[in-house]
């Protein structure tokens, strides 16, 4: 298969080649674009130095099987036709598509089926917070059918990219220096605080990563599920973490949902009360799977179940799912 990266200098575009060569996917060539201001640097991939291109609407994509696409919504709207127009199949890490009813929004534990139906031939990432969710999800909703979700975020600032991440590192040496810390990726100071607030604030209040997670969840579940979210920037380097409430038709037990989770594909049970056992994104940062602990009753509701998940945003949150989106089209014969 032929490959290309866009949006390759990011810090999502660096975790798909890391990914790419980790999992040692089955490609021919690669290659990767970007702004102008990052075309013509070098990015290495399995010991070869390759040459980043400008991103331009030409015939660069012609005989490219599968662009993998992380560089903005706007970026994506823009380039979508450029990129599709030779036949090759666009997984788009951004917004951009993820609500069009004619774009499937996949987790390939949750609806690879999805795949299938791709008029556009453009396949939607879904948001970071939601695949973290959803994967274990999947697993109780299989139980019994999901109705009411209420989850709490605490999202790394690998969420807001690499130079977020950065800033975080920069104010935590400016501040143990007794220096002003220097604030431009978030709206607050991150570092030694938590901000709840991550993106812009609609008319009712929530904020759109928030409502996110809502409408995404519905679509990629295919079931009416209600969720409310509270999502919260915490100074944590990568991996974000979520405290989930879910209810269901059908009261279920604990060691009903602790050996559904156990099974379910992309999860890991981390969950010893008394050993102090239990995920933490400073032991997922770089994992793949998403990790599960704390699973109680929800004692204010007899048919509710509480956990805490934790997933790497950077990794299972963008460029590891794209790249399973592949897989699984690959394993289908659908390229």
């Amino acid at each position: 298969m032929k490959v290309a990266v866009v949006g390759a200098s990011g810090a999502v575009g660096q975790e798909f080649l890391k990914v790419l060569e980790e999992r040692n996917f089955p490609l021919s060539e690669l290659i990767l674009f970007g702004s102008s201001r990052s075309a013509g640097t070098t990015m290495n991939f399995k010991g070869t130095r390759l040459t980043i291109k400008e991103l331009k609407h030409n015939d660069d994509f012609k005989g490219i099987d599968l662009a993998l696409t992380s560089a903005g919504a706007g970026t994506s709207k823009e380039f979508a036709e450029t990129i599709t127009k030779h036949g090759a199949v666009m997984i788009d890490n951004s917004s951009a598509f993820r609500m069009d009813a004619d774009v499937p929004l996949v987790v390939p534990e949750v609806n690879p089926d999805d795949c299938a139906n791709r008029p556009r031939n453009i396949i939607a990432n879904p948001n970071c917070s939601t695949i973290i969710m959803v994967v274990p999800l999947k697993a109780i909703h299989e139980l019994s059918p999901v109705k009411k979700i209420h989850v709490a975020t605490y999202q790394a600032a690998s969420g807001a990219g690499a130079a977020a991440m950065q800033e975080m590192e920069d104010q935590v040496k400016q501040v143990l220096e007794g220096k002003e810390p220097k604030i431009e990726k978030f709206k607050y100071q991150l570092a030694f605080n938590v901000i709840p607030h991550i993106d812009v604030f609609l008319d009712n209040d929530y904020t759109k990563e928030e409502m996110k997670m809502h409408h995404e969840t519905r679509k990629i579940m295919h079931a009416d599920i209600a969720v409310s979210a509270t999502t919260v920037r915490v100074p944590v380097y990568r991996a974000h973490s979520e405290a989930v409430w879910v209810e269901t038709e059908n009261e279920l037990s604990v060691e009903q949902v602790k050996q559904a989770l156990a099974k379910a594909e992309g999860v890991i049970v981390q969950d010893n009360p008394k050993e102090a056992h239990y995920p933490m994104p400073l032991f997922v940062a770089g994992k793949d799977p998403v990790y599960v602990g704390r699973i109680r009753k929800d004692i204010a509701n007899p048919k509710g179940i509480a956990f805490w998940c934790v997933g790497d945003q950077i990794k299972k949150g963008a460029a590891l799912n794209a790249v399973q989106i592949a897989e699984y089209m690959i394993s289908k014969k659908m390229f």
